[in-house]
């Protein structure tokens, strides 16, 4: 099955991104656009794996902590168009760990350095619109293992589980 860890995004920003899209697609714009329900942000990109619980368990061996990202523009690499994400060097760091964590495991992933965004449309048909959305916020608190499922309509990304941030007062007290 295809795997990889995310962070999923809030409501009001897969909102605020699908009204991006939406004014992208009434200027003319085609493509492949990203549905709703599956915009993330992408920390590590595993592919085919079938080993779910090991993934999982390396996920639970690395303390995640909450923080907050932000909208913070639009850009592109090549037809791919995406809106970028405003976020703490913590989670640089975080993804480092993780990635390491999943290396040392024997667990495969995609090594591209993480330039973090969210893929809004592939195969554009035209440049990228000067419109970007508003700088929306949301706190991230926990890490997704997505498995990605094909169907007829594309892609259906679906949690297969998730590790929660790890509480700042309990992290003191041990």
């Amino acid at each position: 099955m295809r795997l990889f860890i995310a962070i999923r995004l809030s409501d009001e920003m897969k909102k605020e991104l699908t009204a991006l899209q939406n004014s992208w697609r009434s200027s003319g714009l085609s493509g492949t656009f990203t549905k709703e329900d599956n915009l993330h942000l992408t920390l590590a990109f595993i592919g085919e794996y079938d080993d779910e619980n090991k993934v999982l368990e390396v996920m639970k061996r690395v303390p995640f902590s909450p923080f907050q990202l932000a909208l913070d523009g639009t850009g592109a690499f090549g037809d791919l168009f995406f809106a970028g994400l405003r976020v703490p060097p913590s989670l640089y760091d975080y993804t480092k760990r993780l990635r390491g964590e999943l290396s040392a495991a024997g667990v495969p992933f995609d090594g591209k350095r993480l330039a973090p965004h969210v893929t809004l449309l592939r195969r554009a048909s035209r440049p990228l619109p000067e419109n970007a959305p508003a700088p929306v916020r949301m706190r991230a608190s926990s890490v997704c293992l997505m498995r990605s499922l094909a169907a007829q309509s594309g892609r259906i990304y679906v949690c297969a589980g998730s590790v929660n941030a790890v509480r700042e007062n309990a992290r003191r007290n041990s």
